[in-house]
């Protein structure tokens, strides 16, 4: 039977940078890497929102990507 693995974690933040001359969202992000696999949601969001007071840009949006691997 086959079994996932963590491998890793990342914090994704999206900041919205206002419209482009066609009224589209324009949206740019920073991903940071070699995140605690087990922190929490509430750190999680507390990193998020002290890395976004360094910046103009208001944060859009908050993600948490794992990577696994797959082994047997």
């Amino acid at each position: 039977m086959a079994e996932a693995y963590l491998k890793a974690t990342s914090l994704k933040l999206v900041f919205d940078y206002g419209m482009d001359e066609n009224n589209k969202p324009i949206y740019k992000s920073k991903t940071f890497n070699n995140i605690l696999r087990n922190s929490s949601a509430d750190k999680l969001f507390q990193a998020a929102q002290a890395f976004s007071s360094l910046k103009s840009e208001p944060l859009w949006l908050i993600e948490k990507g794992d990577t696994f691997n797959i082994d047997e």
